[in-house]
């Protein structure tokens, strides 16, 4: 079995296409109107309209409305991001902090409120923890 995507609910699509592109600097890729995909080289991250979720069943999923998932990027460096990102996101939630865990970790909100994580692993239980990981 293979993790294949993440993906979100949005009322906008365009809007969040527009924010991951300039978040994670990849293009998404646009097979319909209604759905985007960023594929990265660990995952993909999928954004489907409100209108898709009629296919899984009505009031399957609704957009802006998580508040129990983090997305979570690994980068080679926080604090570069932290300085990239200011001018690109709105609402921060942490700003660049060690974690008990050994990770240095920013967390910030797209435009739909779901909250995401960019984390260096910094200390060696850390890094070793990430060794062999794509």
């Amino acid at each position: 079995m293979n993790f294949a995507s993440v993906r979100m609910i949005t009322d906008n699509v365009d809007r969040l296409v527009e924010f991951y592109e300039n978040v994670t600097g990849v293009s998404a890729e646009r097979p319909a109107p209604v759905f985007a995909e960023f594929v990265l080289p660990s995952c993909t991250l999928a954004i489907g309209h409100t209108q898709t979720t009629q296919l899984f069943g009505a009031d399957s999923a609704v957009g802006a409305h998580n508040r129990t998932v983090i997305l979570e990027f690994r980068v080679a460096d926080v604090e570069a991001e932290y300085v990239r990102l200011k001018a690109v996101v709105e609402d921060w939630v942490k700003e660049p902090t060690t974690m008990p865990w050994g990770n240095r970790s920013m967390l910030f909100r797209d435009p739909d409120g779901n909250l995401l994580n960019f984390f260096q692993p910094v200390t060696e239980d850390a890094m070793k923890r990430f060794s062999g990981r794509s």
